[in-house]
């Protein structure tokens, strides 16, 4: 990564974006910061896409802002340089052969030839599938090229939206190594996905989107931490009382245990000084996936509501 001496920070203020009454983002602030993989999760037609097109000026926000280091994309002097991009790998030149499209773009950031080898080498693209026709191409091999575009330039910034799609189990672990070793040099990278399982692995930071808006953000651990925990003791009695001492609300759980918001190592403390051995403690099962979906069941009934009220209308 040729630009990665400078830190670079995404910062989006207030996105929104409106197409007449129906707004798609509504109103979003996040921060995107060197060093570490932002997940930009939500379902299909959650907004990602959208917010992903106003950050590199390819669609106009109605307000709001989005900027790399104080800039906006559009006023970047050689963009491919200082960001990569990657937001529909199928948008590609189905005409034009794999090294082609790679060579266009090396020829346009004004950078040297060895660049193409390079990244269709960091891609694992053969010889003879970089001189195929994109339009012979699998997805997969399209997430590859589109990737290696976006990394030609050395940007310090990647945007990339699902770029998992159409990979295989091998070629996302690939993928996952590749953003996980560029954000260890210092990248910034923003990641959009509705593969909750599979962003968990790899992001640090999450921001979680639905129906345009954002429901929930923070770092993984911290989000994971907030999901709750399962606690379980010989003495069910004594374990709840401690619990109600201490003021932490619980409910039971279908197996008898009792689930709290507090966070383990809380939970154990106040276990441990009221004398209650436990048996079990846990963070609640589902992960960023099980959050998810408990924080967007609002926000996806609105949407269906409103889906609704056209077709009566």
């Amino acid at each position: 990564m040729d630009t990665m001496g400078r830190s670079s920070v995404i910062t989006i203020e207030s996105l929104s974006k409106r197409y007449g009454a129906s707004t798609v983002v509504d109103n979003i602030s996040f921060v995107a910061p060197a060093g570490r993989v932002t997940g930009f999760l939500g379902p299909n037609g959650a907004g990602k896409s959208t917010s992903m097109r106003m950050m590199v000026g390819l669609t106009s926000p109605t307000p709001g802002s989005a900027t790399i280091s104080g800039r906006r994309f559009a006023d970047l002097r050689n963009p491919g340089r200082e960001v990569g991009v990657m937001l529909d790998a199928s948008a590609q030149h189905a005409g034009r052969t794999g090294r082609e499209i790679l060579t266009i773009a090396q020829r346009m950031m004004g950078l040297p030839g060895r660049r193409v080898a390079e990244m269709l080498e960091l891609v694992s693209l053969t010889e003879t599938e970089a001189n195929r026709r994109v339009g012979n191409y699998s997805l997969g091999m399209r997430q590859r090229l589109g990737i290696a575009t976006a990394l030609i330039g050395g940007p310090a910034v990647l945007i990339l939206d699902e770029p998992a799609n159409g990979l295989d189990p091998a070629g996302i672990r690939w993928m996952r190594d590749l953003l996980r070793g560029y954000a260890d040099q210092g990248g910034t990278v923003l990641l959009s996905s509705h593969l909750l399982r599979e962003i968990e692995v790899i992001a640090d930071d999450i921001v979680m989107i639905g129906n345009g808006r954002i429901v929930c953000q923070g770092s993984k651990t911290q989000l994971l931490q907030s999901a709750g925990t399962i606690a379980r003791a010989a003495d069910m009695y004594a374990l709840k009382r401690a619990f109600d001492t201490s003021g932490l609300p619980t409910t039971v759980s279908d197996d008898g245990a009792l689930r709290t918001d507090a966070d383990p190592t809380r939970v154990g403390r106040v276990a441990h000084e009221a004398g209650v051995a436990l048996i079990e403690l846990r963070t609640v099962d589902g992960g960023l996936e099980e959050m998810f979906l408990q924080l967007t069941a609002d926000t996806q009934r609105e949407r269906a509501d409103t889906q609704r009220e056209r077709k009566g209308a």
